[in-house]
């Protein structure tokens, strides 16, 4: 595994807006960074993917344990919404995506630092801007990306189970996550669905079901809107009544708390891909950790070291993990994120940041990998 710098291309921008890449730069600073990439063997990708596919399967051993146990108060899930996702995970609602925060040098078993079950992003990033980079560059040798997410999410489709008509949904004023709502609705019409597009406050109740612009019924919808924050609102209230199937599933609030990283590490102790973590401080035998709940994008982290980072997160219930520090490559720290597309391992994007903690302004880097 290597960080190696590179000329960007001279019209990235451009190519980016082609493809409808509208955040590659936010505020004015880059958010699609070409300046390097890293290089892997090809015998190295094959072990973020095993890891990914190890951890996919004990994320579902310890979600089953959580529901067959009622564990929604450790975890940090409002008793209200417990039904739900219990008869959700009974259902066996299938998902359609995640992506697990990784940290890997390229020595040793990679360690799970979170895994973003419910919203992760950066997905259009991973699945097609950083192929078409590969592709458009001119490398010695021949050269490959870990990188099957855009033909596994439209391959998907027909195991989920939906109907020919599914709604996508994300809420107003994110061009990153209307970016990835439509990235995700042109992988569904290439998989011969209808996919209309609304916002989140034009979904309507009519008494019986949910409804779109056009009064008609949202048989199935996509969400980019955390589990955690409806529940808490009056629209909340109408899920338990309807009959719309949702992506993702509500049984995916267990492993979206950050809570569950404790109970991975309760059930298989000592596991090579995850690090020590508890709901109390102290634990771990080491430097730690703490983490917000239902924190996301590096909001209100407190490291060692380091303070605590800015957020609206600080009055949220912690865990505390085994600290880790991230690989340092000529000062910037990676983390590999690893896409589980219908719970098998798809692909690979990497962000990395110019400190240990990974943000919201951390940057996209492209990987290859080559004999």
């Amino acid at each position: 595994m290597q960080r190696l710098p590179q000329d960007p291309r001279p019209d990235r921008l451009a190519r980016a807006r082609r493809m409808g890449f509208v955040f590659a730069e936010i505020e004015g600073e880059p958010y699609w960074d070409e300046t390097a990439y890293y290089r892997f063997a090809a015998a190295e990708v094959d072990t973020p993917e095993a890891a990914t596919a190890e951890l996919e399967a004990r994320m579902r051993e310890a979600a089953d344990h959580a529901v067959r146990h009622g564990l929604n108060r450790p975890l940090g899930i409002p008793d209200g919404a417990w039904a739900l996702v219990r008869r959700s995970w009974e259902r066996q609602e299938p998902s359609l995506y995640g992506r697990m925060d990784l940290r890997w040098d390229g020595a040793g078993p990679p360690r799970l630092l979170e895994y973003n079950a419910d919203t992760p992003t950066a997905l259009f990033e991973a699945a097609a801007v950083q192929w078409e980079w590969l592709e458009s560059s001119a490398f010695p040798g021949p050269a490959d990306q870990f990188n099957a997410i855009h033909e596994r999410l439209i391959a998907a489709r027909p195991r989920l189970g939906l109907p020919g008509r599914v709604h996508f949904a994300c809420a107003r004023d994110s061009a990153e996550d209307r970016g990835t709502v439509d990235y995700l609705r042109d992988t569904a019409l290439q998989a011969g669905l209808e996919a209309p597009f609304l916002h989140l406050d034009e979904i309507g109740w009519d008494g019986r079901g949910f409804r779109d612009l056009e009064e008609q019924p949202i048989a199935a919808i996509f969400k980019l809107y955390p589990w955690d924050w409806p529940l808490r609102e009056a629209f909340g209230r109408h899920i338990g009544a309807a009959a719309t199937r949702w992506i993702e599933p509500a049984w995916r609030l267990v492993p979206s708390s950050k809570a569950f990283l404790s109970l991975l590490w309760h059930l298989f102790p000592d596991h090579p891909n995850l690090l020590p973590a508890f709901l109390e401080p102290g634990r771990t035998g080491g430097p730690e950790i703490a983490k917000p709940l239902f924190g996301r994008e590096g909001a209100n982290i407190l490291a060692p070291g380091l303070g605590e980072t800015p957020g609206p997160y600080g009055d949220q219930p912690r865990v505390w993990q085994a600290y880790a520090e991230l690989p340092a490559f000529a000062g910037r720290y990676p983390v590999l994120g690893s896409w589980a597309i219908a719970g098998e391992p798809a692909g690979l994007g990497i962000r990395e940041d110019a400190t240990p903690i990974t943000r919201d302004s951390s940057r996209f880097v492209p990987h290859l990998f080559a004999p």
